[in-house]
């Protein structure tokens, strides 16, 4: 149905149909979180809502874009492309094609439009999913070979180089190799990964805030700043780390008094989330739905206490949750301070939580959440219309 109603805005803006919608996924992070710039493990699920691109091939060097979602309007030359201060969601598709560009392939002039549902400024990552979208729009448009890890690190480094934030590359990943039903566990090292079934009773909820994210520059640096500090320090006294990842809980209690007290508990929730990671796909596979609460909860913990980077906000949505009988578990997720929780929540309690939880929130917070019942979803994909 939305391939129907892209198409028919694709042809009432151009005049011809399109020649293909290329579409990628948002995505909710389930566990590992700040976890990636240590690296660490990350275990991120695709959701159900998705942007869409639909295109058609030009005879020039022009590329005119129209996004419904911003009922906004762009063009560009492929001979020259500079970031646009106007219309700030086309730097995404224009960092893309320049990408495409740096790597010697050739990018024909091309018309778009382009919408979706993934909710903006949420935390569940729509720049990534318009990103890879764009990718895989290129890709289908001109047949070139491209593999999906290369897709993931071209779009990553679309919003590095030319938008300039410096994210990892977990959302990427996620929107561009995630199967149906599964979450990918990545290895943000070496960038190896694996998808992992997830129980086919449980609904992935995201709960919105609807607090707008605090975290500032200054305060993202300082904690990564910390860890770096703490990786350091545990080097010269042991030798062989390159980072957080390389630590054990073991060595961080016994060497912990090199460190002030803020890098050792910065470097408690690193070494403990990594730690984490491991044991929810562990327990995901054993199908030990009590051990994925527990770790759930633990995360959120440990990133209330250890990494404040929580907020009474998220606070109170996790603890809602914990009083529904249907929660497996729930915790905040994303860079904190506002945005969104995520819960594995039973199919059949999903409604009595929504209900309860969304309730609670508004009663105890004074602000209307927003809640999404997702499922995991597969990676990038496109069709013919």
């Amino acid at each position: 149905m939305f391939e129907t109603e892209l198409s028919r805005s694709f042809e009432r803006e151009y005049g011809s149909s399109p020649l293909l919608i290329a579409s990628a996924p948002g995505r909710v992070n389930l566990i590992g979180e700040h976890t990636d710039y240590n690296d660490g493990f990350v275990f991120p699920a695709a959701i159900d809502r998705r942007i869409s691109i639909a295109v058609s091939r030009r005879s020039d060097k022009r590329v005119r874009a129209f996004s419904l979602d911003f009922s906004q309007r762009d063009e560009f030359s492929l001979d020259r492309i500079e970031r646009s201060e106007a219309v700030g969601w086309s730097n995404y598709i224009r960092g893309v094609i320049v990408q495409f560009q740096k790597a010697g392939l050739e990018v024909p002039g091309m018309d778009l439009v382009m919408s979706g549902d993934v909710p903006i400024g949420s935390g569940l990552s729509s720049s990534a999913a318009l990103e890879v979208a764009m990718s895989e729009t290129i890709r289908a448009l001109t047949g070139i070979e491209l593999d999906k890890v290369r897709m993931a690190l071209m779009s990553q480094a679309a919003e590095r180089e030319f938008v300039g934030v410096q994210c990892g590359i977990m959302d990427q990943f996620v929107s561009t190799l995630a199967e149906e039903g599964t979450a990918l566990f990545v290895d943000c090292r070496d960038l190896s990964f694996r998808n992992i079934a997830l129980p086919a009773g449980i609904k992935v909820v995201v709960c919105d805030s609807k607090v707008q994210r605090r975290l500032e520059a200054s305060e993202y640096n300082r904690r990564r700043s910390e860890c770096e500090s703490a990786a350091r320090k545990l080097n010269d006294e042991l030798g062989g780390i390159r980072a957080l990842r390389d630590v054990t809980l073991e060595q961080l209690e016994s060497h912990g008094r090199m460190l002030t007290d803020a890098e050792f508990r910065r470097a408690r929730h690193v070494v403990g989330e990594n730690e984490r990671v491991l044991a929810m796909v562990e327990a995901l596979e054993e199908g030990n739905s009590v051990c994925i609460g527990k770790l759930l909860y633990r995360s959120h913990e440990s990133l209330r206490d250890d990494y404040e980077v929580s907020c009474r906000e998220l606070d109170t949505l996790v603890e809602l949750a914990r009083n529904v009988s249907s929660t497996v578990g729930a915790r905040m997720t994303g860079a904190g301070f506002g945005g969104c929780t995520v819960n594995l929540v039973e199919a059949d309690g999903t409604e009595e939580f929504c209900a309860k939880v969304g309730v609670g929130y508004e009663r105890e917070s004074g602000i209307r959440g927003e809640i999404y019942v997702c499922e995991p979803s597969a990676g990038v994909s496109s069709v013919r219309p």
